[in-house]
């Protein structure tokens, strides 16, 4: 018979023995749970065969070729945000157009895959065709997805739509450009509208590889409204409803518009202005000079200088002339 006493130090020395194992384990196992957390969130997007799945957004309903390497840096950004459709479309480009937006915002891509090629054509008609005529287009989903896809651009939520050009190299082709629109552009301006925000932001796109950092918005913003609008049969009042309600009141704009116009509760009437002076260069002295004129002052910031040995230059006129023959062809429409 097992004396008593010792069964009880045996099962206390059991008992010991497996509750400091079983804490051991324990503790090893809360250390590798934690470990592997801890790598999954250093884990880097692009961490080649070890990337996970949910990186990328899914794509849904699409017969569109998903190794599409233009596809791959859209998808991780959009991530976050949910599910996604895109289309590849047939353009006029060397390769296809990319649209993208959420199924939420389908009759949007509906409405751009519509307007997509004689939008590029619009373009093509008054820059040229050298230029990535296979954009990529992306409809955000939310105001917060559509400041996340642009924060870089220091693009605010009221902005209906971007072109991300990002920085460039002259002498090197663009590369990496996407065309951003907010969720709310097609209700704020309709189909129409959508069409014209569309070619202004496909010039931008086109005219990047001549375009420096820096460049006068007056003419990179009023040359992209300027091509957007030409051609679309609206008159001056529906263009530029603001400054014809100043030039009504008898308020001319003195002096091309400087760039910081272009930002706060004015700026309608900047880029207003800004289309209004290159409308005026184009009918003047013709579409094709106003190109030239583009491509020799939007290598970069300009002086008084530079620009006026440009309308020098280019136009054959002084700063001074050129003012004078803007006022008046505003004045003409300001009835």
């Amino acid at each position: 018979m097992t004396d008593p006493s010792r069964r009880a130090s045996g099962l206390r020395t059991w008992f010991s023995v497996n509750g400091r194992l079983e804490f051991v384990l324990t503790l090893a196992s809360v250390t590798l749970l934690t470990g592997a957390c801890v790598a999954l969130i250093l884990l880097p997007r692009n961490a080649g065969p070890l990337q996970l799945a949910t990186d990328e957004a899914e794509v849904i309903g699409t017969t569109a070729n998903l190794g599409d390497p233009r596809l791959t840096p859209v998808r991780q950004d959009l991530q976050p945000f949910g599910p996604i459709l895109v289309r590849q479309v047939a353009a006029g480009g060397s390769s296809e157009a990319l649209l993208v937006a959420h199924p939420s915002h389908r009759t949007d891509l509906d409405v751009l895959e519509q307007q997509l090629a004689p939008a590029i054509a619009a373009v093509s008609a008054t820059w040229g065709t050298g230029w990535n005529r296979a954009p990529v287009i992306v409809v955000a989903g939310t105001p917060a997805e559509f400041t996340a896809l642009t924060r870089a651009a220091g693009t605010t939520a009221e902005v209906a739509a971007v072109a991300l050009t990002g920085s460039y190299v002259p002498g090197t082709e663009p590369t990496e450009q996407r065309i951003v629109f907010n969720p709310d552009a097609r209700r704020r301006v309709g189909d129409e509208g959508l069409a014209t925000l569309l070619r202004h932001e496909l010039t931008h796109v086109a005219t990047r590889a001549a375009t420096g950092d820096g460049a006068p918005l007056w003419l990179t913003e009023g040359y992209a409204e300027y091509v957007a609008q030409r051609g679309q049969g609206s008159t001056f009042s529906q263009i530029a409803p603001t400054l014809t309600t100043r030039l009504r009141a008898g308020v001319l704009p003195t002096d091309l518009t400087a760039d910081a116009d272009f930002t706060g509760t004015d700026a309608p009437y900047a880029y207003e202005t800004a289309w209004s002076a290159c409308a005026f260069l184009a009918d003047r002295y013709g579409p094709d000079t106003l190109t030239t004129l583009y491509q020799r002052l939007a290598t970069g910031p300009q002086d008084r200088a530079a620009s006026d040995a440009a309308f020098a230059a280019v136009l054959g006129t002084t700063r001074a002339d050129l003012l004078d023959g803007w006022q008046a062809w505003l004045r003409g429409r300001a009835g």
